[in-house]
């Protein structure tokens, strides 16, 4: 049937006139549509998230119409993170959600890492079991409130971290874990203590080799209370929403302006340690350095160091000037130890450039002109903060070793398809 003759008995129902004997009655004068308590506090509280977030930025930047439209994205960013753990974060029936990535690009988030959370209550018994994968690190962070949630202390406190490296696990990789404030009585297998100020936990998943290391599986359920979830009620809605405000404002702010600052600072294509021991625990053993980067596009930085003897995991990101990390998928903006290799001196050679200067281990600005650098030694005997040297990117290739390979133009581009590949493969949400 052709689709016109199908349409035609449509078409005569919306042409034929309206029967006078049965016309509808003239609308009422419209009244006040009911309004959900909460809701209005947290529509006008984004209103002004954007403006406030580029008062925190230098006046080239806030009228700039990119910055603007990447702080508008920023901020749905934030909102968008806030918004999944206020629907879906039940302490009661909890599970593992996404809370930062390549989507939710919040906070600088490391290309190797898949972040997630899950709210629990410190009086809570939790049981953890999956799959322990392959990957060197693993492991489950125990965190107090957040800000705009009842409890929160500005100052924080130590953060008890858990490795899954450290379970026992049966003959097909599993484990099975109680997290509980009290050893259950009787109870023989692996056990960690639940701290009485904990409200979330966050789990990092770190692969270096993508494709071929195997991401963990895992499922946490409340144990000490009835299976089914009942209904939520009115009152616990209510609150996250409002809530939310002051969640979406911290995280949309946190970090906004953290480039700037080392602008400020001095720190202009060359490097500082960056202390983040203000959050003790949460990342024991992993020690960073970063600083802003200005570059034209013939030119290029060279980062130098002599690599620790022994280390568990390295990596070095670039991020734009509002923190967020370079898209790591499209575009070779990351680099870790599976993927840049040392020299045969020992030293770590990385250059950052616009341009493919056509050797290994390059970072790709990917269009920003200006951002951050940023690297992180984890589990390694020595933390060296890298040297940083400007060169015309015609001059990169005589500025590395003569042995450094090529690498050309097509071989970039299957390294990257294949790069992409392996990242999508991975259990990101």
């Amino acid at each position: 049937m052709k689709l016109q003759t199908w349409l035609i008995p449509f078409a005569g129902l919306l042409a034929a006139p309206v029967d006078a004997g049965h016309a509808q009655p003239a609308p009422s004068v419209a009244s006040a549509p009911p309004s959900v308590a909460g809701w209005d506090e947290f529509v006008d509280s984004l209103r002004a998230l954007p403006g406030r977030m580029l008062a925190k930025l230098p006046e080239d930047q806030r009228n700039d119409p990119q910055v603007q439209q990447e702080v508008g994205r920023l901020a749905l960013e934030a909102l968008a993170a806030q918004t999944l753990d206020a629907i879906a974060g039940d302490p009661d029936h909890p599970a593992f959600i996404s809370q930062i990535g390549q989507v939710l690009n919040v906070g600088q988030p490391n290309a190797d890492t898949v972040y997630r959370t899950a709210r629990v209550r410190p009086e809570g018994t939790y049981r953890l079991r999956g799959v322990r994968g392959t990957l060197r690190l693993f492991n489950i962070s125990q965190s107090p409130p957040s800000p705009g949630e009842p409890g929160f202390k500005p100052e924080g406190g130590a953060r008890t971290r858990h490795e899954f490296g450290d379970l026992h696990v049966d003959a097909q990789g599993r484990f099975d874990v109680i997290l509980s404030p009290e050893r259950p009585a009787g109870y023989k297998g692996d056990w960690w203590k639940l701290e009485p100020t904990t409200t979330k936990l966050l789990m990092r998943m770190v692969s270096a080799d993508w494709a071929k290391e195997q991401d963990p599986t895992i499922s946490i359920e409340r144990v000490d209370i009835p299976i089914t979830r009942p209904r939520p009620p009115a009152a616990d809605l209510e609150q996250r929403l409002r809530q939310l405000p002051g969640a979406v404002n911290f995280l949309a702010l946190l970090f906004v302006d953290h480039v700037e600052k080392l602008r400020q600072e001095g720190y202009v294509n060359k490097l500082k340690v960056f202390d983040i021991t203000q959050v003790a625990g949460l990342l024991t053993g992993q020690a960073y350095y970063e600083g802003a980067y200005d570059l034209a596009d013939d030119e290029a930085l060279i980062v130098e160091a002599k690599a620790p003897a022994k280390c568990g995991y390295r990596s070095l990101i670039l991020t734009n000037d509002l923190y967020e990390t370079t898209d790591w998928y499209n575009n070779l903006s990351s680099l870790n130890d599976a993927q840049a290799p040392l020299d045969k001196d020992g030293v770590l050679r990385i250059v950052v450039s616009a341009k493919d200067p056509g050797v290994p281990n390059w970072l790709d600005t990917a269009g920003h002109r200006r951002g951050l650098i940023q690297g992180r030694w984890t589990d390694c005997d020595s933390q060296p903060t890298p040297s940083v040297r400007k060169v015309a990117l015609a001059d990169v290739r005589k500025s590395l070793p003569p042995e450094t390979p090529t690498v050309s133009p097509a071989e970039r581009e299957k390294l990257i398809r294949e790069r992409r590949a392996a990242l999508q493969e991975r259990p990101l949400w």
